[in-house]
């Protein structure tokens, strides 16, 4: 199965985060951590922590283009491996938990001001169509992380896509680069 967004914007910072955010919420109250989660997860380890735990996969470096986001599940075939298309960064050894049947991608700016309000706005404005969330089964998650660029009517876009291959635990931790930078700008034209 193989989920598709297009025009996924990064808010002008170049970041995109991946995770269950209702996870994120019970781990900020969790650790006692303040409604400025970007300055938190910044300023100490509470942002090493969460990767760590599998709440959230940072991903660094994203310019500010309109992004194809994929989700791939079932062992299918990532498009980003299919011929035509122009893988530039491949990673693996993410561990995401799902624990309330959603994950989705999101923006740095979110975490500036992390409170029930926002959470819940974030939330309804995610129940629009063409909002990069999809719903899986509560449980532990391999993630691959691939970008590059796709092929769609008849141009090439960027896209990242997210191979999801359910775990059956948290395993071990790999060690992740997280400030491993996921940039494309001209890789593709």
């Amino acid at each position: 199965m193989r989920y598709e967004f297009s025009e996924v914007l990064n808010d002008l910072v170049d970041y995109f985060l991946l995770g269950d955010i209702q996870l994120l919420e019970s781990f900020k109250q969790q650790h006692e951590l303040p409604d400025d989660l970007a300055r938190a997860f910044t300023t100490g380890d509470s942002g090493d922590l969460a990767v760590a735990e599998g709440v959230i996969l940072p991903l660094a470096g994203v310019d500010n283009l309109p992004y194809h986001i994929l989700f791939t599940l079932d062992g299918r075939t990532p498009a980003l491996l299919e011929p035509g298309s122009r893988l530039k960064h491949r990673r693996n050894g993410y561990r995401l938990k799902v624990e309330n049947r959603g994950l989705l991608l999101f923006t740095w700016r979110i975490l500036q001001h992390f409170t029930n309000k926002t959470l819940g706005d974030l939330m309804a404005r995610y129940q629009e169509p063409g909002r990069p969330i999809i719903e899986l089964d509560n449980g532990w998650y391999e993630v691959e992380v691939l970008a590059g660029a796709l092929v769609r009517d008849g141009l090439y876009e960027p896209a990242f896509e997210f191979v999801l291959t359910k775990a059956w635990g948290r395993g071990t931790a790999a060690d992740i680069d997280l400030g491993y930078r996921y940039t494309l700008h001209g890789y593709f034209d």
